[in-house]
């Protein structure tokens, strides 16, 4: 027999969303992300700690002080994992850009730029990562710019179509709808419980998917943040699909059939409408999707404090003092 992990690889390109190699090189994924939460839980390891003091000691020298420094430190630790990563997997990694930064275009441009030319001074072309950015109008913006000078992107933190419509009208390479995020905002909203085709968030990434294949984007969707199998199985068949390590191991353990439910002939004879992705219906519309609105806040709100922690550690090894994050939001 083979395994529901196996069979969901004809499908789907498999993504491991984790900062630990051993989980990628395990279950053999396509490609791999990360996000600060991450890549803080896996610094904190004993077999990790050696990448941050690579990190602080190649920046020691450094002229920066002060905030400047953090940032060039924290840039170099998040590189650092993407190259192991990309040593492991045979396509591509998806770096975070700092979520402090998701309503400033110039700032999202310029830490992409960075974060490149990091990758392309230690010989990793740009073609095999993605850079993170939350997808607000400001993030989809900077998005648009940084893909017309060959940067790929992932647009994050995605919970609407209308989200997914202005990130396609900006030629972005990849979003990632959060499909457990949104279960979880219709679970206790409602105090229903969610299964199969029935959840919100399979039923929001399904229609986002098909909205693309529909009107013809090229643009990949890579399911996210899932909370169960039940959940990955329902979107067989989409793009890419990045699993957690305890997820993946459930799939390699299961023998269960497993049927491709998302295709892209049959998205074509949907009865979709087209989404107004200006910046005043992508603001109304996203104002009155009242899941989508909290979760965009949300979850950059989280990201936020899982990057301050980063940086506490950094500054422990520097011997400063960590940025204050109302400081460094209005920096």
């Amino acid at each position: 027999m083979t395994s529901q992990l196996d069979q969901l690889k004809q499908y789907s390109k498999v993504v491991a969303d984790t900062g630990d190699f051993g989980t990628i090189q395990a279950f053999k994924p396509q490609d791999a992300t990360t996000n600060p939460s991450l890549i803080y839980a896996a610094v904190k390891e004993d077999k990790y700690s050696h990448l941050l003091e690579q990190a602080v000691e190649e920046n020691r020298k450094s002229s920066l002080t002060g905030d400047k420094l953090t940032d060039k430190i924290t840039d170099r630790l998040l590189t650092l994992f993407g190259i192991e990563i990309l040593k492991i997997v045979p396509g591509r990694v998806s770096t975070e850009t700092d979520a402090r930064l998701s309503f400033d275009t110039d700032a999202l441009v310029q830490k992409g730029r960075d974060l490149i030319k990091i990758y392309e001074e230690h010989d990793t072309p740009r073609e095999r990562v993605l850079i993170k950015i939350a997808s607000t109008w400001e993030g989809i913006r900077a998005a648009e710019i940084l893909q017309k000078e060959g940067i790929h992107c992932n647009l994050t933190l995605l919970f609407s179509t209308v989200q997914a419509a202005a990130c396609a009208e900006a030629k972005v390479q990849l979003i990632s709808p959060f499909v457990g995020r949104i279960y979880d905002w219709f679970k206790k909203s409602t105090g229903q419980e969610y299964t199969g085709a029935d959840d919100p968030g399979v039923q929001s990434t399904a229609k986002i998917y098909n909205y693309y294949k529909k009107f013809g984007y090229p643009t990949e969707v890579m399911g996210a943040s899932f909370r169960n199998v039940g959940q990955i199985a329902e979107l067989a068949g989409c793009d890419l699909l990045t699993i957690s390590p305890k997820l993946l191991k459930e799939l390699a353990e299961s023998e269960k059939p497993l049927e491709k439910k998302l295709d892209p002939e049959k998205a074509k004879s949907e009865e979709i409408e087209r989404v107004a992705t200006d910046e005043k219906s992508f603001r109304y519309l996203l104002n009155e999707d009242a899941m989508a609105t909290e979760k965009t806040a949300d979850g950059i709100r989280l990201f936020v404090a899982d990057i301050l922690k980063v940086d506490k550690l950094i500054a422990a090894k520097i011997g400063g003092e960590a940025p204050k994050e109302a400081e460094k939001v209005a920096a």
